[in-house]
């Protein structure tokens, strides 16, 4: 599998922090790619959602591990607000 190759999720594109992190460690470069597309967006959302730089970097570390772990959804995340309308009442 190509390593300098990292898919994108069904709705966001992946932002160049997230690939940076990612390209850094070839075995999450095969578990992120691994994912479905609507994995990835999920990550993607969760990572970039948040208001503030340092949560999300937190972020962004927290999605190397989990995946890294083959985790393949954040924990207690109710889906990407913006590709569905029924999750938008759970972001604020």
């Amino acid at each position: 599998m190509n390593t300098d190759t990292i898919k994108d999720g069904i709705y966001h594109q992946t932002p160049e922090d997230i690939k940076n992190e990612i390209l850094k460690n070839p075995l999450l470069v095969e578990h992120w790619n691994a994912l479905t597309p609507i994995a990835r967006n999920e990550w993607i959302c969760w990572a970039t959602i948040v208001k503030k730089a340092e949560t999300r970097s937190m972020h962004i570390q927290r999605l190397c591990v989990e995946i890294s772990s083959d985790k393949k959804r954040p924990c207690c995340w109710p889906g990407c607000p913006h590709r569905n309308e029924n999750v938008k009442k759970w972001i604020h």
